[in-house]
Formats: structure tokens, sequence, C-alpha cells
């Protein structure tokens, strides 16, 4: 499955109300930065911006977060999306995630992480952002 996941710069809670109203349906997830582990180290003065939201519509679902400095390259419109991918399994995000990063630039390894998913990041040669999430349970 194939899901955009868009960045803003500290507007993601008006944008996803937007198209909450334009689409129908209820937030899947919505989590602001102050949820974040300690060991993310993210100043206070980011803790209401949103880390992750995702609102189903039709068979996809629509991700997105805040850009918050450290978290993520950093964000200049035009490259505040990325496509995510849900893989089968662990072997097939890897040989994806190796693929896509095949002359491309990693920007968070593929690993298990707090929300319990097997995940990374990478642009690929083209200059295409790419986020990989198996959630553990299936993987």
């Amino acid at each position: 499955m194939l899901n955009p996941y868009l960045t803003f710069n500290g507007n993601t809670r008006a944008v996803f109300d937007f198209y909450r109203e334009v689409f129908g349906g209820d937030f899947e997830s919505y989590e602001t930065f102050a949820n974040a582990p300690a060991e993310m180290n993210i100043d206070t003065a980011h803790h209401d911006k949103i880390m992750h939201v995702s609102l189903p519509i039709s068979d996809s679902v629509l991700m997105g977060s805040d850009y918050v400095p450290g978290c993520g390259p950093p964000l200049v419109e035009g490259n505040n999306f990325s496509i995510s991918i849900t893989p089968r399994d662990r072997a097939e995000a890897d040989r994806l995630f190796g693929r896509l990063a095949e002359g491309g630039q990693v920007g968070m390894p593929l690993g298990e992480t707090f929300w319990g998913s097997y995940f990374g990041m990478t642009r690929d040669k083209f200059g295409v952002n790419w986020m990989l999430n198996l959630p553990l349970q299936q993987g």
C-alpha cells in the first residue's frame, strides 16, 4: 500500500483539520512531539507540533507531520512530501529500502522504533523521499 506523507512548517494541525472536513472520517493517529521519547531530545518549544497524524481516505491513508529540526531533512517547499509504503515483511522492507537508497541518501536507517514498527527513510537518486513502515506484529 502506498500512502502520501506530507510535512509542514508548523501548520499540520490546520491542514489535517481541513482535509478531515473535506474527506470526512476520523484520525487513525494523532500524536504531538510532547509524546516523543526523552532520547529524541525534542525542545519543549516544539511539543505542541504534530509528530504524526493519519487520516484514512478511501483505500489509502494520508499522513503528515510538522517539521522539527533534527527530525528529518530540512524542510524546503517542494520536498515536503514522502511516499510511505508498508512492505509485506522484513525481507521485502530490506530489499526495497536497499534498492531505493542506491545512489540516494539515507535519512534514517531501517530499524525498530518506539512506535512498534520496522521503519526507515531514504531519498532516492531522483530526489523522491520514501518511508518504509512495517508494523512489528506483521514482520
